[in-house]
Formats: C-alpha cells, sequence, structure tokens
C-alpha cells in the first residue's frame, strides 16, 4: 500500500471522512514534529490542536475497521512543513494536505502531494437558520436553541428536543475551521487559551471550551436584517446635523438593539456622501461596500493602527465595540487630530455613555470630541443628545461667584437642556437639571405656578437663572400675587427668576 504523511490542514479538514468514504487509501504516518506541534497547542488551550488530535484517534480507530497501518514516523522539529516534505523527500512518500501553499511548495520540489478538496454542500450550522434567526447557541449536554426575531423584540426557543454531546460540537467546530479558507471573508479573529472567535461570511462564531468554560460551547450570530439610514426615518434636523456639523458621534445602547446596524447604516450613508470612511472593529463583523476598508484590532497594534489612519486621513472612522482604554484613547486621539469619529459603545442610558469619557479626558475637551450621542434601543433612535460648552453658575449653586465651565447636555431634538456636568472642587458632577416624566424639579413648580394664571408663558433656564416669557397679550394677569409666590420660590430653592415681556428682551 501507498504511504500517506498527514500535515494539519488534513487533520483539521477531516481525513477521517475522505478514507471512510474511500477517497484516501494507504498507509498513514504521522510525523513526530506534528504530534509535538499539536500536543503544544493543545496545552496552550488552542481548539485547533485539540481537533486535530482528535481526528487522529478517529483515524486510529477506522484503520482497524479499512486494515491501513497509522504509523509515527521522523523526528521532532521546530519546523513543522519542513521535517514533513525533508521525510517525503528522502521516503518517496505523498503529503496529503488541504492547505493550497503545502500543495505548492511540494510542486516545485517535486514532492508528490494528495490534494484534498472539501466536500461540496451547505455548512452544517445553517440548519440550524432561517429567515428570522438571529443566534443559535450550542452547549455540550444541552438542548440547541436559537434566537428569533429582531432586535428588542425576539424569542427564545429550542431548535431540537435531543441535546448534543461533547463529540458533536467538537466536529461541527472541526469543519467551522476547516471551511475558513474555502469561504470568501473569512478568518480566524482571535484565538486565545479555551476561545476562538471565526469570522466566516456572514457568521460571527465564538467559540469556548473548558477549563475556561463549563463545557463546549458556540454561539453563531448572523445580521438579520440589514437597513440604510432612510429605513430609521430620522428627523430632518438629525439628518442635517449628521450631514453638516456632527463629527464626534457616539452610538450607545444595551447589546443586541442594534448599534453595530445602525453605524454600518451611517458608515454607508456617509460613504454615499462622497466621504473616505474606514472602520476598526474587533471581530470584523459589519458588512460594508468594497469601499469601505476594514481594519481589524487584533491583527495591529494600536500605535500602528493611529499612525494608518493618520496617514490615509479618512472623513471618519467607524470605531465598533469601545471597550478599554485603549480603545478610547486611539477615539479621542483620532477626534482631536480632526478625524470624524463615530464610536459604538454599551450603555443602558445615553448618559451612561458619556460617562466612560469623563475619567479619560478633561472637561472642557468633552464637547470638542463629542458633539452627538445616539441611543439606539430596540432596533430605533430613541434619544439624540448635543453637547455644548459654557460658562454659568451650574443648577443648584447659589453664589455668582462659583460660575465655572459648564457642559450642558441638550436634548437634541428640543434643544432642551437635560443634564450639567461641571468639576465642584477635584469631582466631576453630572447632575440632572429635571427629573424626567412628571418629576418636581424647580423648573416644574415655576411652569405649574405661572400657568396656573398665564396659560401662554414660558419657562426656560438659561444662563443660571429661570427666565419666563409672557405674551403681550396677557401681560394683564400678571399681578401681585402671582409675583409672591415666585419670590417665595426663588428664596425656598435658592434661584434667580426673571420676567420677560414676549419677542423682545424687556423687562416686567
Amino acid at each position: 500500500m501507498s504511504e500517506l504523511l498527514v500535515d494539519k490542514s488534513a487533520l483539521l479538514l477531516g481525513l477521517s471522512k475522505y478514507i471512510e468514504k474511500g477517497l484516501i487509501n494507504g498507509n498513514i504516518l504521522i510525523h513526530r514534529a506534528l504530534l509535538s506541534e499539536l500536543e503544544k497547542e493543545t496545552r496552550d488551550g488552542l481548539i485547533s490542536g485539540e481537533i486535530a488530535l482528535d481526528e487522529i484517534e478517529k483515524i486510529r480507530k477506522l484503520s482497524e475497521r479499512y486494515l491501513f497501518s497509522v504509523e509515527i514516523v521522523g523526528e521532532p522539529s521546530s519546523n513543522v512543513d519542513n521535517a514533513l516534505r525533508e521525510y517525503c523527500s528522502q521516503r518517496d512518500c505523498s503529503i496529503v494536505t488541504a492547505d493550497e501553499i503545502q500543495k505548492q511548495i511540494c510542486s516545485y520540489l517535486d514532492i508528490k502531494v494528495v490534494y484534498l478538496q472539501p466536500f461540496e454542500g451547505s455548512l452544517s450550522i445553517e440548519k440550524f437558520f432561517d429567515e428570522s434567526t438571529m443566534s443559535v447557541h450550542l452547549k455540550e449536554d444541552t438542548i440547541p436553541k436559537a434566537k428569533k426575531g429582531k432586535p428588542g423584540n425576539w424569542q427564545f426557543v429550542n431548535l431540537s428536543n435531543i441535546p448534543m454531546s461533547a463529540d458533536e460540537i467538537k466536529s461541527l467546530v472541526g469543519e467551522l475551521i476547516n471551511e475558513i479558507k474555502y469561504v470568501k471573508n473569512s478568518f480566524i479573529e482571535i484565538e486565545r487559551k479555551g476561545s476562538t472567535i471565526v469570522q466566516l461570511g456572514n457568521y460571527r462564531i465564538v467559540i469556548t471550551r473548558p477549563p475556561l468554560s463549563d463545557g463546549w460551547e458556540v454561539t453563531i450570530t448572523r445580521p438579520v436584517t440589514k437597513k440604510s439610514l432612510e429605513d430609521y426615518n430620522l428627523p430632518e434636523k438629525l439628518i442635517e446635523r449628521l450631514k453638516e456639523r456632527a463629527e464626534g458621534i457616539l452610538i450607545a445602547g444595551s447589546p443586541g438593539m442594534g448599534k453595530t446596524t445602525f453605524a454600518q447604516a451611517l458608515a454607508e450613508y456617509y460613504m454615499k456622501l462622497g466621504k473616505v470612511v474606514k472602520t476598526i472593529e474587533s471581530p470584523r463583523d459589519m458588512h460594508l461596500p468594497p469601499d469601505i476598508t476594514q481594519y481589524s484590532k487584533n491583527y495591529a497594534e494600536i500605535g500602528e493602527l493611529h499612525d494608518i489612519l493618520l496617514l490615509s486621513r479618512p472623513d471618519y472612522t467607524v470605531y465598533d465595540e469601545m471597550r478599554n482604554d485603549d480603545d478610547f484613547r486611539l477615539y479621542i486621539d483620532l477626534r482631536l487630530a480632526g478625524i470624524g469619529m463615530i464610536g459604538v459603545v454599551h450603555a443602558t442610558t445615553p448618559i451612561d455613555a458619556i460617562h466612560r469619557f469623563l475619567n479619560r479626558v478633561d472637561l472642557g475637551t468633552i464637547p470638542g470630541i463629542l458633539d452627538t450621542v445616539i441611543f439606539i434601543s430596540e432596533g430605533t433612535v430613541k434619544k439624540v443628545y448635543s453637547l455644548d460648552m459654557t460658562v454659568k453658575v451650574p443648577l443648584g449653586l447659589r453664589e455668582a461667584d462659583l460660575a465655572r465651565p459648564v457642559v450642558e447636555i441638550k436634548d437634541f431634538l428640543t434643544d432642551q437642556v437635560e443634564y450639567e456636568i461641571y468639576v465642584f472642587g477635584e469631582q466631576t458632577m453630572i447632575v440632572p437639571v429635571s427629573k424626567t416624566k412628571g418629576g418636581n424639579s424647580v423648573e416644574n413648580k415655576i411652569a405649574k405656578t405661572v400657568m396656573d394664571s398665564i396659560p401662554g408663558a414660558e419657562v426656560k433656564y438659561e444662563n443660571g437663572e429661570y427666565v419666563i416669557t409672557i405674551p403681550k397679550t396677557e401681560i394683564g394677569k400678571f399681578n401681585r400675587r402671582l409675583n409672591s409666590k415666585l419670590r417665595k420660590l426663588e428664596k425656598k430653592h435658592g434661584v434667580r427668576i426673571r420676567i420677560r415681556l414676549g419677542d423682545s428682551d424687556e423687562e416686567v
């Protein structure tokens, strides 16, 4: 019988399946250099090493059924591929590989090679997905489950009544890793001890195993919908903001609420406006046109990305999934360098997203770094904040000499100030200007007092004081009793109230 020396790619592709189908015949040789490499990878927690060792065990079991031998040959070596080629050159055996580069090198060196082509057909994970499946969750000894629906409106469903075994999940993982070479836009994004993140076409796959997790687990996500910015039906005022002024954009929201989908739509919107757009992702799972270059944070140092983006001069950079200090520091540096930035962060409220910048940058520079905060919930834009800097007496402080720089966080659509950020002593304060939904804020109390007598009046907080604007036609309703109530509110809450006649700066 012919002798076949296998390499790692053949094991990962699943050589045992080719033997069972009668496509590979001969005695199987395993080089000690390969065995040592697989042992080291497995001890280091790399999933590919364990899968390859499991495949060798499958081949050994098949040898008893199909009557071929499995032999360990050669001497350990630090360069596995060279060791395999030298052995075959000396012993006149064939290398079995699924690696195109290995095949080419062997042909240059006149070494016999058996090249394994992948079996045609769809991926086995595709049986878990339909048009409404957002993600699939597989774990050993549990029933496979899936999230079905859309961001903010989904349900958890069982895909089977039979729990999956560890061997079934390992076999699935082996197939996924094998297919990386054959599916366009596929790569191992991150491989660490106990975990691997794979991008396989449209699928983002997170694989964990013991000791990191208490069992083999695979989570597979896929974008359910792809939206354009027009699909969000944004107010014209916000569209104009994004088009003309917004350059420090923060997209915030809870996991699974559609942040990345919105960032994707915004990136394409800027591309269509003729802007140069690039992305920084970890992993790269945004699906964008070829005109937009996508960089992986896992394949470059932060300094390298910084230099590349400064030299290539994009108009906008989308920074997906900002998590640690390095991410925020790069966002801040690029924004201060004049590059338009779109950052994506996890946050339960929009103010939480802003809070994550406070301990990383001086208060005075925040409006220059962030100018627009967009909060996404259930796949839609729920809140938009703008940030502006002013010098004033913060709300709640009384003395005029306590005036200081204050960052005002406004509801962009209504232009109402909702929060103030300022430094008091050594502490940075985030103070709500008024309580939401029927609260008992000072502004609400003043408004209720005035509007009981003058329904057409308006109350607004400006420059450290509350300004009541009374229409000229209703000035007769402003009497001594109302004035007395307002002065009592002034004294009680330590604020200043000014009365102004409508459409003029004239005080009453």
